[in-house]
């Protein structure tokens, strides 16, 4: 609110009758400026509108709009329904920040397909952007929920070659069940170039030298995360369980040009800005909800893939599309040189497998020895297994006020399940198992040496949508159910006592139901094999480990 109703100041810039900006200051000295952009301020308003006009906040109180350290807040009303559709925030930095991300800046456009009103959560106590707060585990202030689109670059405006693209550029979120909140979320980043120190490269002697980013107009990752189960709900607004992560050449896409006619502000306001670029647009460039994934599975030149699976359900991310990287398997860490290097990857209980070389095309197969997800043509993949989830994700805590790094507690120790494709097939055939966390794998399974086929049938993921997924996932974990309870019926049947794990019988939702079957299993598996040891019977040991491993407990009924 104004400071002060009688220091108002009203001015006709196009001198047609009517007002076309309201200045005034906030918290005792703040500069802010409002520009009405659809021509329908009145004298007697004290602020614009949120349909179609622009807010400019001048932070560093230097009389200078849309300039470093500023922040503006446009919206757009794209259809004419008197609700905005749109909303730019342009959050800039210190001009002195040339050479790469500036992490304290952020442009970000928002689109709300579920006309939801809500977009971007400014915190007006530290006049700053903050889409990443939240109530709760996952319920954030910004619509990351629903069916909404931002696209999203760290960098001060004035720096852009064209603001028509975007490094994230787009993050989608789909809302198949419309229960306003997402079951399955894609992000595409346009990896910019930067001006060097050193100022030798020739692409940015060719532009005017103020310009320190340039955009590859390439898609070169895509990341696509589901969440197979939909069980998100309120203090779970966010539960992805699976993605996947493409890399390599990508895609042009710069023939993927989208129209607003809302987007060109005031011409007369520009005068009045530090940098007008960004109001003098009338169309974006990003895949947009109906062409990008199309655009990622059949024009994308991709050279490696990745996998991740959220085993023990801790996450809650708006994105969950960070993976576990193809390094060092028992270093944990954010930066560490790890699986979990990325700082928003979780330390442990993710599952991550690695297709170094592209060979399998992004495709997935369902492991007939544990019936469940892997990548095919990855070379080998790694769990670290969290059971119950005691070193605890959630948001990840990347970016709470309280402090930059995980919130989580990571472990000394902890189990590793790796899988290696040792003929390269396409299917991993050697399970090792490191499960007292030092470091050293005391049980390798060759598939082979149990004469037991690793290749399954390939599942063309181009050809699925969300709702393939979800049933796909609801059928394997039934099918697993299933398994269990043959489990329990052979150990039954050689005398085991299985009411040890009463808990693991017991699942009340899907996802427990998928959790508790693989343990129950793994249990019965064990015991069967000790007593087996015990007694010195190496047939019946063999046997107990083919069954188990083929998926075949019918076997020994």
């Amino acid at each position: 609110m104004p400071d002060d109703l009688n220091k108002i100041k009203r001015i006709d810039l196009d001198k047609d009758g009517d007002p076309d900006v309201i200045t005034y200051t906030i918290l005792d000295s703040i500069p802010v400026m409002w520009v009405d952009d659809d021509d329908d301020m009145k004298w007697t308003d004290i602020e614009g509108d949120m349909d179609n006009d622009c807010l400019f906040i001048d932070r560093n109180k230097d009389g200078i709009f849309a300039g470093p350290w500023d922040i503006s807040i446009d919206w757009d009303d794209e259809d004419g329904d008197g609700k905005a559709d749109m909303q730019f925030v342009i959050e800039n930095d210190n001009p002195a920040k040339r050479n790469g991300f500036d992490w304290k800046s952020n442009l970000m456009m928002i689109i709300n397909d579920d006309k939801s009103g809500i977009f971007n959560y400014i915190d007006w106590n530290l006049m700053e952007m903050r889409p990443w707060e939240h109530n709760g585990h996952a319920n954030f202030f910004t619509n990351y929920h629903g069916n909404t689109l931002f696209t999203k670059m760290c960098v001060s405006s004035f720096r852009i070659s064209d603001f028509r693209f975007s490094w994230e550029n787009p993050f989608i979120f789909w809302d198949y069940d419309n229960d306003g909140m997402a079951e399955m979320a894609l992000r595409m980043l346009d990896i910019p170039r930067f001006r060097p120190k050193n100022n030798k490269d020739s692409l940015f002697l060719k532009v005017d030298d103020k310009i320190d980013v340039l955009y590859s107009k390439k898609i070169n990752y895509v990341a696509i995360t589901y969440d197979l189960d939909n069980d998100n709900g309120q203090g779970n607004e966010f539960d992805f369980d699976m993605s996947l992560c493409f890399e390599g050449d990508g895609f042009d896409y710069s023939d993927q040009v989208n129209i607003y006619k809302s987007l060109r502000g005031l011409l007369d306001a520009d005068k009045l800005l530090y940098d007008p670029s960004w109001r003098q647009l009338n169309e974006l460039v990003f895949p947009n909800r109906q062409t990008a994934l199309d655009l990622t599975f059949n024009r994308g030149i991709w050279n490696r893939c990745r996998l991740v699976f959220d085993e023990d359900d801790d996450c809650n991310r708006w994105e969950r599309v960070e993976l576990y990287e193809p390094k060092k398997l028992f270093v944990t860490g954010a930066g560490k040189g790890g699986l979990d290097d990325n700082p928003q990857a979780d330390a442990i209980g993710d599952r991550g497998e690695f297709d170094k070389d592209f060979s399998g095309k992004g495709n997935l197969y369902i492991g007939g020895f544990d019936n469940r997800f892997h990548l095919y043509g990855a070379e080998w993949g790694a769990w670290r297994i969290d059971q119950t989830a005691l070193s605890f994700q959630g948001f990840g805590g990347l970016y709470d006020l309280w402090g930059p790094s995980r919130i989580q507690r990571e472990p000394g120790k902890f189990a590793t399940v790796k899988y290696t494709d040792t003929d390269n097939n396409g299917f991993f055939d050697l399970i090792q198992y490191n499960l007292d966390g030092d470091t050293i794998f005391e049980e390798s399974v060759s598939l082979k040496a149990l004469n037991i086929d690793d290749k399954q049938q390939v599942i063309q993921t181009s050809g699925m949508s969300y709702p393939d997924f979800q049933k796909l996932f609801k059928d394997i974990t039934e099918k697993n159910w299933k398994r269990a309870l043959q489990a329990i019926a052979v150990a039954r049947k050689n005398g085991l006592n299985t009411d040890w794990y009463a808990f693991w019988k017991s699942p009340r939702t899907l996802w427990e139901k998928y959790d508790y079957s693989y343990w129950l299993s793994f249990y019965i598996y064990n015991d069967l094999r000790q007593m087996s040891k015990l007694k010195h019977d190496k047939k019946s040991t063999d046997k107990i480990d083919h069954s188990y491993y083929s998926g075949n407990w019918q076997e020994l009924l």
